[in-house]
């Protein structure tokens, strides 16, 4: 590439930054708020919008502010939403049954807004960590987190969700054999246009921490999830499971967390061009807000600086929560 430019000084790569027009004619990746999912938390209640201390300007949601949340996301121009329940600590329990349970947080709160703002696509977590006594994303026994009857009531709480009306499931959990079985069970249940995005790369990280706050599901958790949760240190190993995923029926796949994970996300659009995706977690957040509300940092310019970073990593859309923000900037 280099023997195909002229050299100084008639090359000048400063004739194409002169002004902001000329930049937007030259310029590889464009981000824009259909490149972009916002995570909810939902929460029991009417009326109520509960602040997270450890995600500054994110909230937990009763149902009906959910909705008016998602009806502003579809007017920014936001194509999907993701929800994550913050559920009762009274339901969490051994077996794990409201994860299935048709009435539960999730469910409901996917029917009202499937009434109320039917075209924005509705993303739903399936793993059992909201659900879990134990805190965890599968079934604990002696201490063991188990693979193959975690898959089967995984595949129970899926089916839940694409009744409900879920337009994409979720399956953040990492059990082997997940995507296979929850992809024949929507199959064989008339679900064939539900679309599955796989957490395929979710690694064990440190980035978690606000987001099992928000949740409900710090205080439960016992060890940590290095046994079922890919090793920071491993990107082969991300590019098999990946395959995996693929080869099992999953349409889409998830690098997370994000931005400490760039180059999996590269790998993944170079070897599979698969829809493919990042999460920009709430460890990832957390530290940009609350540098910028330090004013250590402009942070309106790191947030955007941060999310074009995907786009050129090859991410065809970003979970973040900055979705809103980003979008109400990106229409201005």
């Amino acid at each position: 590439m280099a023997s195909t430019i002229a050299p100084f000084p008639k090359t000048r790569f400063r004739r194409t930054r002169k002004s902001e027009a000329m930049r937007r004619l030259v310029r590889e990746h464009i981000l824009r708020p259909s490149d972009l999912i916002w995570p909810l938390f939902v929460c029991d209640g009417e009326n109520k919008v509960e602040p997270i201390p450890s995600l500054p300007g994110v909230f937990r949601r009763s149902v009906d502010k959910i909705v008016d949340a998602a009806q502003e996301a579809q007017a920014l121009g936001l194509a999907a939403i993701c929800l994550f329940p913050n559920t009762d600590t009274r339901l969490k329990t051994k077996d794990c049954a409201e994860a299935w349970n048709p009435e539960n947080l999730s469910n409901r709160t996917t029917r009202a807004i499937k009434a109320a703002v039917p075209d924005i696509a509705v993303m739903t977590d399936v793993a059992l960590d909201p659900y879990n006594i134990d805190g965890h994303d599968g079934f604990v026994r002696d201490g063991i987190i188990v693979n193959d009857p975690t898959v089967e009531a995984l595949v129970k709480q899926a089916i839940s969700q694409a009744e409900a009306g879920s337009d994409i499931i979720g399956p953040s959990d990492m059990m082997d054999g997940r995507i296979g079985s929850i992809r024949d069970a929507l199959e064989v249940n008339g679900h064939q246009n539900v679309a599955i995005m796989a957490y395929s790369a979710k690694y064990a990280s440190g980035l978690y921490g606000p987001f099992r706050d928000a949740v409900g599901a710090s205080g439960n958790l016992k060890g940590d999830k290095s046994t079922y949760q890919a090793d920071p240190a491993n990107a082969n190993e991300a590019m098999r499971l990946i395959a995996r995923d693929l080869s099992e029926g999953a349409d889409m796949i998830m690098v997370k967390p994000g931005l400490p994970y760039l180059d999996i996300c590269f790998q993944a659009k170079q070897s599979f061009g698969a829809p493919t995706f990042a999460y920009q977690v709430s460890g990832e957040y957390a530290m940009i807000s609350a540098a910028a509300q330090k004013d250590w940092i402009d942070g309106h310019k790191v947030m955007l600086e941060s999310l074009v970073a995907f786009k050129r990593a090859g991410c065809d859309g970003i979970l973040t929560y900055f979705a809103l923000e980003a979008a109400k900037i990106l229409n201005e």
